[in-house]
């Protein structure tokens, strides 16, 4: 049944109140959404204006969800898969806060609300925490004891169904939350995510960056010092200089030096940073292979030596590095070359900080290029000292043969000039002092033969030279020292023998050789 016109109109005053108290609804979820959305425009401009910086993110995020939320105070909680950690709160009574900080605050028992947010669980909403099981867990007993909490809802951080952590709102009066003040704490607790995940990225990048920047120093710094390797080819010493200073930058070492091994110790070969009297102390003493000094403890056990405290190491008796600069944490590692160390780089802290893993390996690479200087140099030295022996070898073979082609030009002239074996007896004496004059006593026979002019006169000149070598080859050298000239066929000799026999034989053998020619 439809109502009357007159029926619209009764008790038009409580008409109106209703109205009121519908505007006035209406005007308050309008303010509280504004609240809202200004709540979280100003936690994004935090999250914006502080990149990879949480905790003034946290802050304002708790301090404006515990307001919009009409908590009395509130704690944020971050957990690592194990432990629940208090990274901020708002509100929290002192002797509560105090018990929260510190390592021995209570962590949850089973069954606790933060347990059941471990077992999935996205929200857990408690109307009166004294009358609830939560109460019998030392930190649901703490919050009410210490704190004064009565209702309480706690809601999850997750991330791709990881847990990351809580947000947890506390009333200190019986008074439950609202849908409302829930969704709008998980909406906090979203945003606490998307600010975790970025800080985590933004770390992420950073730390990217960092190794990048660092990776591309220690290239350079590599290149650098292959640069100078190539440049001092002969000079070691600049090489391992910019070895040390490179390496001792790098690490942020405050003293570096490169120990070279002779015979059975080593010595300083460069050095940068320490004291002056330590490294007129270093060029005077060596350092034995032993476990009294890094250097001789890399050279006993030829492996990398890294001592955070030498002073605390009992084994350490090299005190003058303490003593005279000051030296604390130490880092060898030794320059190996065929499985033999033949030198030893060292860094030293005047403070008690070990060397990183990423430093230490830093420092094998510049062992490696020392060792690469080191093996150049004695190469180049060895190469050297063999070009200038082959050299010296070389401008004494040229002068045997500058010698020897004087010689035989000599000999040429001499026998130019003088029979051959006049010339060989001159040459066989090394000098010629026997052509010097002089006197002694000779004897000089001229022979003559028979019928070699008239034989000359009708004989062809190729048979008077065969006829002349015929017959100097029968002459009896045998019987007597003497010397011939084949062109005038006259001897001279101390003891001339009769050589008639000879000469009617030699001319017969002859007349009948040239009478067949002739026949022919």
């Amino acid at each position: 049944m439809s109502a009357t016109p007159d029926s619209t109109f009764t008790n038009p005053e409580q008409r109106i109140a209703d109205l009121e108290r519908q505007l006035a609804e209406r005007e308050a979820e309008l303010t509280q959404a504004r609240e809202q959305q200004t709540a979280t425009a100003e936690v994004l401009q935090v999250i914006n204006a502080s990149p990879g910086d949480l905790a003034p993110v946290f802050d304002a995020m708790l301090e404006k969800a515990m307001r919009l939320c009409a908590a009395a105070f509130g704690i944020m909680n971050t957990y690592d898969g194990e432990r629940f950690q208090t990274v901020v709160s708002y509100g929290v009574p002192p002797g509560l806060e105090e018990l929260l900080l510190t390592s021995a605050a209570p962590q949850p028992g089973p069954g606790s609300p933060p347990m059941r947010i471990v077992g999935g669980e996205d929200v857990v909403h408690i109307d009166d925490l004294a009358v609830s099981e939560a109460y019998r867990d030392p930190r649901g007993r703490a919050m009410v004891e210490l704190g004064g909490a009565r209702s309480y809802v706690t809601v999850s951080l997750r991330k791709d169904r990881q847990l990351l952590g809580t947000i947890a709102a506390y009333r200190r009066e019986v008074q439950p939350f609202t849908d409302k003040q829930i969704a709008l704490l998980q909406n906090f607790a979203a945003q606490a995510v998307i600010a975790i995940e970025n800080a985590r990225l933004l770390g992420e990048l950073r730390e990217r960056t960092r190794d990048l920047e660092e990776s591309l120093e220690h290239q350079t710094a590599t290149s650098n010092v292959l640069q100078v390797i190539s440049r001092s080819t002969f000079d070691l010493q600049p090489v391992l200089t910019t070895l040390v200073e490179t390496a001792a930058k790098l690490c942020s070492a405050d003293m570096a030096f490169i120990l070279r091994r002779d015979g059975d110790v080593y010595r300083a070969g460069a050095s940068v940073g320490f004291s002056p009297e330590y490294t007129a102390f270093l060029d005077e003493n060596a350092h034995h292979v032993d476990r009294g000094s890094i250097t001789g403890r890399v050279a006993l056990e030829r492996r990398t030596v890294h001592v955070a405290d030498v002073a605390a190491d009992p084994e350490y008796t090299h005190t003058a590095s303490i003593t005279l600069s000051g030296q604390r944490t130490a880092l060898g590692v030794p320059l190996m070359r065929e499985d033999q160390p033949i030198g030893v780089i060292v860094l030293a802290r005047r403070r008690v900080e070990p060397f990183a893993d990423q430093q230490i390996e830093l420092v094998r690479t510049f062992a490696d290029q020392a060792v690469i200087a080191i093996e150049n140099a004695r190469l180049l030295d060895e190469l050297r000292q063999r070009t200038e022996e082959v050299s010296e070898l070389n401008r004494g073979l040229e002068a045997r043969v500058a010698e020897q082609v004087d010689e035989l030009g000599r000999v040429g002239r001499l026998k130019r000039f003088l029979a051959p074996q006049l010339a060989e007896l001159i040459v066989s004496h090394g000098d010629e002092k026997i052509l010097e004059s002089h006197r002694r006593e000779v004897v000089v026979v001229f022979c003559d033969l028979r019928g070699y002019t008239a034989f000359t006169e009708t004989a062809e000149p190729e048979e008077v030279l065969d006829f002349l070598r015929e017959y100097h080859g029968l002459s009896p050298n045998s019987r007597g020292r003497s010397t011939s000239s084949p062109v005038t066929g006259s001897w001279c000799s101390s003891t001339i023998r009769c050589l008639a026999p000879t000469l009617p034989s030699v001319r017969s053998r002859w007349r009948w050789r040239c009478a067949r020619r002739r026949a022919t």
